[in-house]
């Protein structure tokens, strides 16, 4: 049964690296960004899980916000987007503490939170503040533990959990989140043999990278794992994330995707496998390929969320192409 998506267009705050933004008015100019964003047509508003500013974002002495007091504090300055982190590093925090956490933004917002979360990348994180960097097969198996916690606590009175890295006996979430099934589980990742099953097994939604044809193909693994496990898979809203960079000329377009290049480290030719890019018209003809896909909603990047006259285009651009 297809449920209403998760979200349909969604925008990930790339780092808070707003340069020349003093850190005291850091939070206040990324408030303004997000009241910008819920104007322009975003549904949902995504903070970055990460410790150290990530070479994709700027410089690494550059600030980061930590994720869910951001996530928190724009919950009490927004009012119709939803929350989210995308995604949760699972070993950076105990799942029944996530859980809390989220169910706190949630009663913050109104019931606007939402679960984002993964296993966990990026290893020199993890060692600068004193964590534990677990293989991939531990953190994926700790993975699928934490999003049963979260599931138990935002749906039972006092959920008990013993699994070989997490435990929870009888952990009180009070109070309860305001939807009884609890905030949305998004599951980050497109790994075909682990994470895409768990998706289809415990997610509410998902994410994809690349282009048109590479998420058709993780979302018929996700099909035919639904259908091993007999769930419907259009319970499960299937999201795309990428730049958005809307230009009214090939000169424009052309020095936008240098910047991300230089940013991620690849030619301009490869950013557009994963951007949506070009005038207004060539970025609608692209999300209904995605569309066609079978992609329910986007999460995008802007190189400089700041513009915000940008911003709101991309947001306009993006709502009536996603709801054509």
């Amino acid at each position: 049964m297809k449920r209403q998506p998760v979200t349909r267009v969604g925008l990930q705050f790339s780092g808070y690296s707003f340069p020349g933004v003093p850190d005291a008015k850091l939070f206040a100019h990324l408030a303004d960004v997000a009241r910008a964003a819920e104007d322009a047509g975003f549904d949902s508003l995504w903070t970055m899980d990460h410790l150290h500013q990530i070479a994709s974002v700027g410089n690494q002495d550059e600030p980061i916000l930590e994720a869910y007091t951001t996530a928190a504090a724009l919950a009490a300055v927004t009012s119709s987007a939803r929350l989210g982190v995308l995604v949760s590093s699972c070993g950076f925090r105990n799942p029944a503490l996530l859980a809390k956490m989220v169910t706190t933004i949630d009663i913050i917002s109104g019931g606007r939170a939402i679960l984002g979360i993964g296993a966990g990348w990026y290893e020199e994180e993890y060692r600068a503040y004193g964590m534990e960097f677990p293989s991939t097969r531990e953190r994926l198996a700790q993975l699928a533990e934490a999003v049963q916690i979260c599931r138990a606590m935002f749906t039972e009175y006092a959920p008990r959990f013993s699994g070989a890295y997490h435990q929870v006996e009888e952990a009180l979430n009070m109070p309860r989140p305001l939807n009884p099934d609890g905030p949305p589980i998004l599951i980050g990742g497109g790994g075909e043999r682990v994470l895409i099953p768990m998706v289809a097994k415990f997610g509410d939604a998902c994410n994809f990278f690349g282009g048109p044809a590479t998420v058709r193909h993780k979302i018929n693994v996700l099909e035919r794992a639904c259908a091993t496990v007999g769930r419907d898979p259009g319970e499960i809203t299937k999201t795309w994330l990428g730049h958005a960079i809307i230009t009214d000329s090939e000169s424009e377009l052309q020095d936008a995707l240098d910047q991300v290049g230089t940013l991620v480290g690849l030619s301009p030719s490869a950013v557009r496998g994963f951007a949506i890019c070009g005038t207004q018209d060539e970025v609608r003809r692209q999300v209904a390929q995605y569309r066609a896909a079978g992609v329910d909603g986007m999460i995008v990047a802007v190189l400089d969320p700041s513009d915000l006259a940008h911003l709101s285009r991309v947001g306009a651009t993006l709502r009536k192409a996603m709801d054509d």
